[in-house]
Order: C-alpha cells, then sequence, then structure tokens
C-alpha cells in the first residue's frame, strides 16, 4: 500500500513548487483546450447523428449533450498520455532535483524515440478504448472493466516506459517495467479513474509523469544492483 500511495503523495506535495509552476501552467491550458475542443467535436457528431424532431427532441438533446460528454471523457485519456509526453522531461527533471538530486543527467533514448513513443502510446489507447466503448455498449458491466483495465495498462506502462527511457534504452526500460509490473499497473489504474472526472483530468499529464518519476527510482531499489538498469541509474 505504501509503495502506491507514497509516489502519488509526492507528486501532489510538490504542486506549490516554483519550479513545477510553469509546467503546471502550460499543462493544465492544454490539457483544457484540447478537453473543450474534444468535447465540441463530440457534441456536434452525437447531435448530428441524433437529429429529432417533434416533443421528443428536447429530451433526445439532453441525452445527446451528456452522451457528448461521456465520449469526451473518453477519448480524453490517450490525449492527455501524448500531452504528458511534450512535457515529461521538465517534469521529470524538476521532481528529481527536488528528491533526488544525486542523479546524474539524464541520457536514455533519443528525444526522436520519446516523441514516437509518446505518439504510438496514445494511439494504441484511443484504439483500445474504442473497442472498449463497443464492449460497453454491447455488455455494459463487462465493459466498463475492460475500459478501465485497457486506461490502466496504457497510462500505467505507457508514461512509466517514456519516464524509464530518460535514462536508458527501451530494452532496459522495458526491464524495469516487468519487475514492477504491479505497483505500476496499481498507479495506471488511479490515473484511469481520474480520467473521468472533470477537472481532475486535466492534471492527469503533469501528476502522472511525476508519479512514475517516484515509482521509478522505488522499482529500481528493488533490482540488482549489476542488471543493466540499476547500474545506468545509479552510475
Amino acid at each position: 500500500m505504501n509503495a502506491l500511495i507514497t509516489p502519488l503523495a509526492r507528486a501532489l506535495g510538490q504542486l506549490d513548487d516554483r519550479a513545477f509552476l510553469s509546467v503546471l501552467i502550460q499543462s493544465l491550458a492544454l490539457s483544457a483546450l484540447t478537453f473543450m475542443g474534444l468535447h465540441a467535436v463530440a457534441v456536434w457528431v452525437v447531435h448530428g447523428l441524433l437529429q429529432w424532431h417533434g416533443p421528443l427532441a428536447w429530451l433526445v438533446d439532453i441525452l445527446g449533450s451528456i452522451g457528448a460528454s461521456v465520449l469526451s471523457l473518453w477519448l480524453f485519456l490517450p490525449l492527455a498520455a501524448f500531452i504528458g509526453t511534450l512535457f515529461l522531461d521538465r517534469i521529470a527533471r524538476a521532481v528529481e532535483q527536488r528528491h533526488y538530486p544525486f542523479l546524474p543527467a539524464a541520457q536514455g533514448a533519443s528525444l526522436a524515440v520519446q516523441i514516437w513513443d509518446g505518439l504510438v502510446l496514445a494511439l494504441r489507447i484511443l484504439l483500445l478504448n474504442l473497442l472498449a466503448l463497443l464492449v460497453i455498449l454491447l455488455l455494459p458491466g463487462v465493459g466498463l472493466i475492460l475500459g478501465w483495465m485497457v486506461a490502466a495498462y496504457g497510462m500505467g506502462r505507457g508514461l512509466f516506459v517514456a519516464v524509464a527511457m530518460r535514462r536508458m534504452t527501451r530494452a532496459a526500460a522495458e526491464q524495469v517495467y516487468r519487475h514492477g509490473r504491479i505497483v505500476i499497473l496499481a498507479q495506471g489504474g488511479l490515473l484511469a479513474l481520474a480520467s473521468v472526472v472533470p477537472l481532475l483530468n486535466l492534471f492527469i499529464p503533469i501528476i502522472g509523469t511525476a508519479i512514475m518519476v517516484h515509482v521509478l527510482d522505488r522499482t529500481i531499489e528493488g533490482m540488482p544492483r549489476d542488471s543493466d538498469a540499476g547500474m545506468t541509474m545509479r552510475a
């Protein structure tokens, strides 16, 4: 339980850090604009599909607006994951300066590889979420659980590997992920739950990245010191 709560508490506790504030404001602004744009598109699509007239039109309009809001919340997660990769290095550096000042300068996968990995992550979560959405429509109870599991995997593994690749190769990052899979996916599950809470979901890109910096350190500490990832982090 401590491994699950401590990274979250430390991430939230740094929101007042001056080094965090500019990144936080930019991340929140981009997340808000993205969410509003996504919501506007979802409303336009849903109302375009439900062009009813007559006495029931107002009811369909209300239900359509609710459906559009739910759809935009559902589809925001892959975009939040990509936004997180845009600010990942700045967020991670701020966390490391406060909590891990002894770490050497980050030298891992190239920026191009990290950006590409963020795009692939966002697309993967989007496709899996769309599949989960179809299951929800057919089997509501099972679909909700499946959707949460998909989001937990995408956010957990995706953000963790992206953070780890600042300091190591993709192969080493995957090795660390396998070692700490349970805790990482549990953190992803928390982020997935937060993603469906309006306003709170806007903090996912920055809080999620900060959490994974702490999880990476704890996971490395539990690995053999002669492992590739362990030697990279402790160099």
